[in-house]
């Protein structure tokens, strides 16, 4: 016959065992979601020292560990995708996933500069001088279908204004701003509507989409 203390050590292997093959069988479920950061939002979930202006926390109740997959600054707009997988950002940052913007500029951009910024311009990073990598580029004619603007853009009697199509592979900090300064077209507005394959589409300022997948499995 068998001491409890066998018996009980017994059954609390046998229940070890089980929640091991439990916890094995139920993976950590995490979540990934797209989001349109609006203007003067921050892509960030912490409120800085004086709260004066939106934060991401505010468009909806995230799961806890919820973070951003790279940024907008606060005068951007446009796609922001969020995770709660580490590997998830990682991944989707890298120089493999395109990042696709529409930039409204200040004069009325030329194919001189239009190739410029295709081949990649000379800016300023971290204090140094930085030659941007060859990206896609091209002028959109016309207004593209987007939100109305959350500020009053400039009168056209000051000159006239035009919108292009930019894609690049890297982030570096207001890097798209920075590259139609350097061809003479200063951006205005600047709207992020693709990553990789996922779109804006017709999505609203403020607007959350939880995604099926995650991006870019």
């Amino acid at each position: 016959m068998r001491s409890t203390f066998s018996a009980n050590a017994s059954d609390a292997h046998a229940m070890s065992q089980a929640q091991s093959v439990k916890n094995e069988a139920t993976p950590l479920v995490h979540r990934h979601f797209k989001i349109y950061k609006p203007y003067t939002c921050l892509s960030q979930f912490k409120p800085e020292n004086r709260r004066t202006k939106m934060v991401l926390g505010d468009l909806t109740d995230f799961p806890a560990g919820t973070m951003a997959i790279g940024r907008l600054d606060k005068d951007s707009e446009g796609l922001l995708l969020l995770t709660t997988d580490g590997k998830v950002s990682e991944r989707v940052r890298s120089k493999s996933v395109e990042k696709e913007y529409w930039v409204q500029l200040d004069g009325d951009i030329d194919a001189v500069a239009m190739a410029k910024l295709q081949n990649g311009v000379e800016i300023g990073v971290d204090g140094g001088k930085y030659l941007t990598l060859p990206c896609k580029a091209y002028k959109i004619e016309g207004e593209p279908d987007l939100p109305a603007p959350a500020r009053k853009p400039r009168d056209l009697r000051h000159g006239p204004l035009s919108w292009a199509s930019i894609t690049i592979s890297e982030g570096k900090n207001r890097q798209i701003r920075k590259m139609t300064a350097a061809v003479g077209f200063p951006t205005l507005r600047l709207v992020r509507v693709r990553i990789g394959d996922i779109r804006i589409d017709a999505m609203q300022p403020g607007d959350v989409i939880e995604l099926e997948h995650a991006p870019h499995n």
